[in-house]
Formats: C-alpha cells, structure tokens, sequence
C-alpha cells in the first residue's frame, strides 16, 4: 500500500466527509471529520467558533487539530474547506500523508450545500463564496492527487483511491 493516511481536500460540498466514512469502510481504517474533532474540543460548533471568535482563531484551532493527529496512521481525514487553504497545514497534510483533492465546480457545491443552514459560516452571501472557491482553487491544486469528483459517485471516487493506493492507474 502506498500510504497509510489520507487527507481528504476541497471546498465545502465536495463531498469530502460522505467519501471518508466510505472509504474508511472499504479500507477498514479509522475516519476522521476535522471539523468534528475542533467541535469536540473547543464545545461549539464551527459557525459558533467563527461568530464568537472569528476566522483566525477557527484556523488556530484547525492547525493544533491537525497537530494532534499526526501520530494517527491508518486513518482517512476529511479536512475542513479552508484547512488546505492556510500554507502550514497543506504543508503540514503533504507531509503527513497523502492529500486528494475532490475538485467540483461551484455550481455542484451550490447545490450540494443546503441554503442558509446556519452550519457553514462562509457561505451566508453567494457571491463572496463564489470568491472563496476561485481563490482556493490554487491550494487545491497542490494536492498531490486530483479526483474528478463532478460526476462521480462515492463508489467510483472510493475504487479510484484504492487503485492508487494499490499502485494502480487512477480511471477517468
């Protein structure tokens, strides 16, 4: 096997969390939701975080997360929308493991992403979100694998990151 972690990467409504708890079925590996684990250990919920302390002590928060799980192996993460965004944890996700980018456009995400669900703070005005996803598609594209995610089904997105894992060519 290639690798024994996987970082899981891309804006929010890839589908990045519903990918991680099917691959970690099929691999029979541990999964982790980074969102989850920052919830656990702040006591609030990540629009909570954002309201009462903003953005830059949400990406804090998110490093030492990420931190505390580099000694987890066997293990998928399903990271955050703006976690590969900050330099230091891509960095730190290409270091630890092995990061696929679930890349869609932004009209999938739309209609992935339930209106005004209060869950997800960045996305309240569409066209500051449709600037947000343009302006991390350049982190993105240093994962260091790229999944067509735009009309693939978990199942096929699952098979083709176990081809690679197990050193075969990932399918179109």
């Amino acid at each position: 096997m290639r690798a024994d972690k996987i970082y899981l990467v891309g804006f929010m409504g890839a589908g990045k969390t519903t990918l991680a708890a099917a691959l970690g079925a099929r691999l029979h590996w541990h999964v982790e939701d980074l969102d989850t684990v920052i919830e656990r250990r702040e006591g609030m919920t990540v629009a909570e975080i954002f309201a009462t302390h903003g953005e830059s002590r949400f990406r804090t928060v998110e490093q030492a997360a990420l931190e505390d799980m580099l000694p987890l192996r066997q293990v998928v993460v399903a990271t955050g929308g703006g976690a590969f965004a900050d330099a230091d944890s891509r960095a730190l996700i290409n270091r630890d493991g092995v990061s696929f980018w679930l890349d869609v456009s932004f009209d999938r995400v739309v209609a992935r992403l339930p209106s005004e669900d209060g869950q997800r703070p960045l996305t309240a005005d569409r066209g500051d979100m449709e600037r947000l996803f343009h302006d991390r598609q350049s982190a993105y594209r240093e994962a260091q694998v790229r999944l067509d995610a735009e009309h693939a089904t978990t199942a096929e997105l699952v098979e083709r990151i176990v081809d690679w894992l197990e050193g075969r060519p990932l399918a179109r």
